[in-house]
């Protein structure tokens, strides 16, 4: 083969591959404005829910409360980006027997995403939204035996 015939195939070989590997960090960036610690103030004390990015096609997060000087963690969370969608993947403490459930996304925007999975007992709908660069509303949402259920959760940031 020629010199120039195989620069050409290479050349169009990392084309492609630079394609396919860059595409999936679209909608990830989407969601970098969820990087940070935010809080939820409740009757019984707050609860913290942090994000850290963790490569280019994952973030983890975890739910949290501070119990005097013990951090309790009852969830731990990643959003991942496989085949130009991504998943949030939650695993909670004392269900499911402690392995993940996957939720596809739905809706990503600028200032929102929304995640479902409709075989799901509850939550099926796990939605944030950003109010401003420092407040955001999280959503849980679903169907219990035949009933709509929703819970809110308004958040603040507390750092970056």
């Amino acid at each position: 083969m020629k010199t120039g015939a195989k620069f050409f195939i290479l050349s169009i070989g990392l084309m492609i591959l630079c394609a396919s590997a860059t595409q999936p960090t679209h909608n990830m960036d989407k969601a970098a404005w969820l990087i940070g610690t935010w809080e939820n103030k409740t009757s019984r004390g707050s609860v913290f829910e942090t994000w850290r990015k963790a490569n280019d096609q994952e973030l983890t997060g975890m739910s949290y409360i501070l119990n005097q000087q013990d951090t309790v963690v009852f969830e731990t969370i990643r959003i991942t980006s496989e085949n130009g969608k991504l998943w949030y993947v939650p695993t909670v403490k004392n269900q499911n027997e402690g392995e993940p459930i996957k939720f596809e996304q739905t809706a990503v925007t600028d200032h929102m995403m929304r995640f479902e999975n409709p075989a799901h007992d509850f939550p099926q709908t796990i939605k944030y939204e950003r109010i401003s660069p420092d407040s955001l509303v999280a959503e849980i949402s679903g169907t219990v035996n035949g009933q709509y259920r929703s819970q809110v959760f308004p958040m603040k940031r507390k750092h970056k």
